[in-house]
């Protein structure tokens, strides 16, 4: 069977099974194998070779399960998760949002202020967009609606900023896209920390304009503090600070590798938990419980993306890419715009992780062939990676936040909020997109 076209059907047969909902990980991993078992079993030139096919197959599937189970780099997958239940449990997270809570109480949107810190702090600890939001969502939603906050506003604001979990590091899309185009996880994380204060003070900036025309949507909290009050919450951030500084001042120190930092940072977060009698020893079995579901997960859809990454590299469907982008004249600019309306498109209806694994196998070699930095585009993905999350219809924080907070509040009331923050986030892409240094300043200057 033609290469090509054996790749051509085994791709539009996993967007086809994506958009009937079928698990990611099954998608990647059972077309992967069909086609693989086709391409060896089935040559163009020769007679059909069923145990030949299969044995091709199942000798790339072994071999690719091998290499990718033994990655060093892998185990900061679950140590990183980890790392986010503990300091979830232990309220290490959620001590962010209090402290800038108190410090913002007299600013005009300052509980939406506090929630775009909160889960500015909460994803510099877990590196989940998700969890983020389903965390703050409860905290921080309930409490804005409490104080007389829009609904819009109330939901939006953690919508938008749960989204950050994907870019401050230590972020899970980030260690994917590392391992699978061999890039410097370290240098990924430091390019992730400039764009995201930028997207943080994108968001603070739409909440202000936002509570300017319309004062209303945030009334004044008209609570008094006392003396003392802001002191003892900025103190109570502590713990999360240090998780920070050993995560990124680790790193860019050269004192850890990425592991080790996951690692340490781990453990520090488990002995301050336990020290401050914030983690029972049923938290600490929860906190396992849900590292190993969530790591099984990752992996799984991981796995499935390997044996793809695999096929695709049989069928020659990249250089056909690459030999098609060159016979058109496109310029680089052209090219980077249609990749970024193709995440775009795709990030309305699958999840992020899906949408990374996807693609890299097609969109690397041809960003690699046209001399782009790859620690740039990997940014650049994940920032429209976080686009996706809050883009309908199938904003995956939209509908979180509506899970975890009030019935009364809709889906579409949610996005109408969201879309305010949508021109914030396109003003930033733009701005990364142009000036490439804002994502590469960091990672050049590493020990």
């Amino acid at each position: 069977m033609d290469p090509f076209l054996l790749g051509t059907c085994g791709f539009s047969v996993v967007i086809l099974l994506l958009m009937l909902r079928v698990p990611i990980a099954f998608c990647l991993g059972s077309v992967a194998v069909v086609c693989t078992f086709l391409f060896y079993a089935w040559p163009v030139d020769g007679a059909f070779d069923m145990a030949g096919g299969w044995r091709s197959a199942t000798t790339i599937l072994t071999s690719n399960s091998f290499d990718f189970v033994h990655s060093f780099e892998l185990t900061m997958v679950p140590l990183f998760i980890l790392l986010s239940q503990v300091a979830f449990h232990a309220r290490i997270t959620t001590d962010i949002y209090h402290s800038a809570r108190i410090w913002l109480s007299r600013v005009p949107g300052g509980l939406a202020i506090a929630s775009i810190l909160g889960c500015g702090g909460f994803s510099a600890i877990t590196g989940s967009s998700v969890a983020c939001a389903a965390a703050m969502g409860k905290i921080c939603t309930p409490e804005m609606l409490r104080y007389g906050y829009g609904p819009r506003l109330a939901t939006s604001s953690v919508a938008v900023g749960g989204t950050l979990g994907s870019l401050i590091p230590p972020s899970v899309p980030f260690i994917l896209y590392g391992i699978f185009t061999e890039t410097s996880i370290s240098k990924l994380f430091l390019a992730g920390i400039l764009p995201g204060l930028i997207s943080i003070v994108g968001y603070i900036i739409v909440i202000m304009v936002w509570v300017k025309v319309n004062p209303k949507e945030a009334p004044l909290s008209n609570e008094v503090l006392k003396r003392g009050d802001r002191r003892r919450a900025a103190m109570r951030a502590w713990p999360a600070v240090l998780l920070f500084l050993i995560i990124i001042v680790g790193i860019y120190g050269g004192v850890f590798t990425t592991t080790e930092a996951a690692a340490v940072s781990a453990a520090t977060a488990l002995v301050m938990g336990i020290a401050m009698r914030r983690l029972s020893m049923a938290a600490i079995l929860l906190s396992l419980r849900e590292t190993a579901y969530q790591t099984a997960m990752i992996f799984l859809i991981a796995f499935g993306a390997k044996i793809f990454v695999s096929f695709i590299s049989l069928t020659g469907v990249s250089p056909w890419l690459i030999a098609l982008v060159q016979a058109s004249s496109l310029s680089d600019w052209t090219v980077i715009a249609i990749l970024c309306l193709v995440f775009l498109v795709l990030g309305m209806f699958l999840d992020p992780i899906g949408i990374l694994l996807l693609t890299l196998p097609v969109t690397v070699p041809l960003v690699e062939h046209m001399g782009l930095d790859l620690i740039w585009f990997g940014v650049i993905v994940v920032k429209l990676l976080e686009i996706g999350l809050i883009t309908p219809p199938v904003g995956l924080n939209a509908f979180v936040i509506k899970a975890v907070t009030s019935r009364d509040i809709k889906v579409h009331t949610i996005f109408a909020g969201i879309s305010r923050f949508l021109v914030a986030e396109f003003v930033i892409l733009v701005l990364l997109l142009v000036f490439p240094a804002i994502s590469l300043i960091l990672p050049n200057s590493m020990n």
